[in-house]
C-alpha cells in the first residue's frame, strides 16, 4: 500500500515562530514526531510519503499516489486538518486519523473513515490486523498505556530536514501532577513511562547519520518527572555521547519549576547540552494555583527559582494564564511585573481555555459556562469559557498586557535582565552559516527598518561589552520579539466578538 502521512498546517500563532523562521530560511520549527513514529510501525512492505503542510502544499499527485491517508493533528491545526481530510475524501482516499485533536473530539469528524486513538503502540496494531483481514473498524481506543520499550525510532528519512529549525525526540510520557486545565494526563496518564537511555542514544545516532547537527527538542511534558533515572542513566549517557562524537547539538525541553530544587540535576542537564527549558508558571497568584491543582508552584520563591535555573545555564521560557475564576482586573499588572522581573523573555501568556477531557472542562460543563468552540490557540485572545471577570475587562486587559510585554522597550529590558542572570554554558560551538545570515538579516530588519532599532543596537552593544558569549542568544531573542509583535498585531486588535459575554 501507498500511505500518505499528512500533517496539517499551524496557523500564525506565538508557537509557530513563522516570522522568526524567515531569518534562518526555515519553514517549520519542529517535525511531526508522532507521524514519523507511526510510520516506523507500519508494515515494511508499505510505501510511505510524508507531507507536512507547514513545509509544502498537498499536491494532486500526492493524492493520486496514495491508497490511504493517515492524519495526525493538535487542536490548533483543526482548520487545516479539515481541509486536508476533505481533499482526500473528494478523491475517495480512505482517511485514518489520530492524535490529540481526534482523541478528545473525534465525533466532530464524521467524514473520517477510521480513528486510531490514544497511543499508537496499542491501537495501531489492532487496526492493521483488522485491515489485513478486511474488517477494519471505525474506532480504536485504549484504556491502558504502553511500555515505551516497544516504541520504534522515528523514520527520519521521510523528512526534508533542511526545512526545519529543530528536530524532536521523546523520552517520557505521563505527568504526576493534576492541573485541572491540562489534558496531558487525559492523553498519557499520571504514571511516568520512559524510553531507555539506549533507545534515546539510538534515536540521536539516527539523526546524526542523517546529517543533523542542530538543536533537538525533548517533547516530554515534564522531562524531570523521573529524576532518579535521569541522573543515574540518561544524562550521563548523553554526556558520554556528546564527548564520544564531539557533537555540538543543543537540547531543550519542558519541565516543572521544582527543577530549581535539584542542583545536581541542573548541573547534569547543562553538561548534557540542555540550554533552555519551558516552565508552566501560570500565575503569581497562589489562590489561582491552589484552585487549579498546581500546588507545586505554590509556597516557593518563583522569581528566585527562575534566577537559579538561569544562573545554572538554562534560559527559562514561561507559560502564563489569565482568566482564572479568582482573577481580578489587577492580575494583568501583576503578571506584567512578575514577567519583567523574571527575565523570561519568551513569555507565552494566554487566556484560560477548557480542553475536552480535563477536570476544568467537566466542571464548567456542569456549571453551564462552556462556549461551543475553541481555536486551540490560547494566545489568540479567544476562550471557550464564560469567565467570572467581566468579559470586556478580560479582553481589554489581555490585549493591553500583551502589547506592553512585547513592546520593544519592555521586551529588550527582559533580554538584558535574562543576560545579567544567565550563565552561558561552556559547551563546544560550531560555526553555522545560517546563524551568521540571520544576524545580518536582523541588522537590516530590526536595526534599520524596525521600530525597535534603538533598543536593538543598545542591546547588542551592551551584550558585546558585558556578555559576549551570550551574543547569539541575544540576537535570537531579538528575532523572536519581531515574531511576537507580528502575532500581537494580527490577533490583538479591537475585536469585540473574541470573548463573548
Amino acid at each position: 500500500m501507498n500511505i500518505l502521512l499528512l500533517y496539517p498546517e499551524f496557523p500564525d500563532t506565538f508557537w509557530s515562530f513563522k516570522h522568526a523562521l524567515k531569518f534562518v530560511r526555515k519553514k517549520a520549527s519542529l517535525p511531526p514526531l508522532g507521524l514519523l513514529t507511526v510510520a516506523a510501525m507500519l508494515p515494511k512492505t508499505w510505501q510511505r510519503r510524508l507531507v507536512d503542510l507547514n513545509i509544502r502544499p498537498l499536491r494532486h499527485e500526492d493524492i493520486a499516489w496514495a491508497d490511504m491517508a493517515f492524519v495526525s493533528a493538535m487542536a490548533v491545526q483543526q482548520d487545516s486538518a479539515r481541509e486536508a481530510i476533505g481533499r482526500c475524501k473528494a478523491a475517495a482516499i480512505p482517511v485514518v486519523a489520530g492524535g490529540p485533536l481526534f482523541t478528545t473530539g473525534y465525533e466532530s469528524y464524521p467524514e473520517v473513515d477510521h480513528f486510531v486513538l490514544n497511543e499508537a503502540e496499542i491501537t495501531l496494531p489492532r487496526f492493521l490486523e483488522d485491515l489485513d483481514k478486511g474488517v477494519p473498524q471505525r474506532l480504536y481506543t485504549a484504556g491502558e498505556f504502553p511500555d515505551l520499550a516497544c516504541t520504534p525510532a522515528p523514520e527520519w528519512r521521510l523528512l526534508d530536514m533542511k526545512q526545519y529549525a529543530s528536530m524532536a525526540i521523546q523520552f517520557s510520557r505521563g505527568c504526576p501532577y493534576r492541573c485541572d486545565f491540562c489534558n496531558v494526563t487525559t492523553l498519557f496518564g499520571h504514571r511516568i513511562r520512559t524510553k531507555s537511555s539506549t533507545q534515546i542514544i539510538a534515536e540521536l545516532d539516527g539523526l546524526r547519520r542523517q546529517g543533523w547537527q542542530d538543536s533537538v527538542f525533548f517533547v516530554d511534558d515534564n522531562f524531570i518527572a523521573h529524576r532518579s533515572y535521569l541522573k543515574k542513566e540518561l544524562l550521563p549517557a548523553l554526556i558520554a555521547w556528546r564527548r564520544s562524537y564531539d557533537v555540538t547539538t543543543k537540547f531543550y525541553t519542558e519541565c516543572s519549576i521544582n527543577l530549581a530544587d535539584d542542583d545536581e540535576l541542573m548541573e547534569l542537564m547543562v553538561h548534557a547540552g540542555f540550554n533552555q527549558v519551558f516552565i508552566g508558571i501560570e500565575t503569581p497568584e497562589d489562590t489561582a494555583l491552589q484552585a487549579c491543582g498546581k500546588q507545586h508552584n505554590t509556597s516557593r520563591d518563583m522569581l528566585g527559582n527562575i534566577r537559579k535555573i538561569q544562573h545554572a545555564g538554562m534560559e527559562v521560557q514561561g507559560g502564563f494564564i489569565v482568566g482564572f475564576d479568582s482573577d481580578t482586573p489587577s492580575i494583568f499588572q501583576k503578571q506584567i511585573e512578575f514577567i519583567q522581573k523574571s527575565g523570561i523573555v519568551t513569555a507565552m501568556v494566554g487566556i484560560l481555555q477548557a480542553l475536552p477531557g480535563t477536570k476544568l472542562y467537566e466542571r464548567l460543563s456542569l456549571e453551564g459556562r462552556l462556549l461551543p468552540h475553541s481555536s486551540g490557540d490560547n494566545a489568540d485572545s479567544n476562550t471557550n469559557i464564560v469567565p467570572k471577570m467581566d468579559p470586556e475587562i478580560l479582553r481589554k486587559g489581555y490585549r493591553e498586557m500583551m502589547n506592553h510585554l512585547y513592546a520593544p522597550k519592555y521586551y529588550y529590558q527582559r533580554i538584558r535582565t535574562l543576560l545579567q542572570e544567565y550563565r552561558a554554558p561552556e559547551l563546544k560551538r560550531r560555526f553555522r552559516m545560517n546563524q551568521l545570515m540571520a544576524f545580518l538579516r536582523s541588522t537590516v530588519m530590526l536595526g534599520i527598518i524596525g521600530r525597535e532599532r534603538f533598543h536593538y543596537w543598545k542591546m547588542l552593544a551592551w551584550t558585546t561589552i558585558n556578555r559576549q558569549q551570550a551574543l547569539p542568544l541575544a540576537v535570537t531573542l531579538a528575532i523572536y520579539g519581531h515574531h511576537f509583535r507580528k502575532v500581537c498585531a494580527l490577533h490583538l486588535k479591537e475585536r469585540r466578538h473574541r470573548v463573548p459575554a
